[in-house]
């Protein structure tokens, strides 16, 4: 199933205004969060460092913006 919702919302985690499908915070399991907020999560959970982190978020929004284009 696709999701269609394109409303904009705020991350409580950053801050940021973000649209599409939420993550579910692993910290409490009900807030919604930012894609990127939900992969941090994730990365930092199996023990990924920041900068690593900050790495992988940057070539997933690469390969969406190329994926984009096309």
């Amino acid at each position: 199933m696709k999701y269609e919702n394109r409303e904009t919302a705020v991350c409580p985690k950053c801050g940021q205004e973000y649209t599409g499908r939420p993550a579910l915070s692993r910290t409490d399991n009900k807030t919604p969060i930012c894609p990127d907020c939900g992969t941090r999560e994730a990365l930092e959970n199996i023990g990924v460092g920041e900068a690593e982190q900050n790495e992988i978020v940057e070539i997933i929004h690469r390969s969406m913006r190329d994926n984009n284009v096309q």
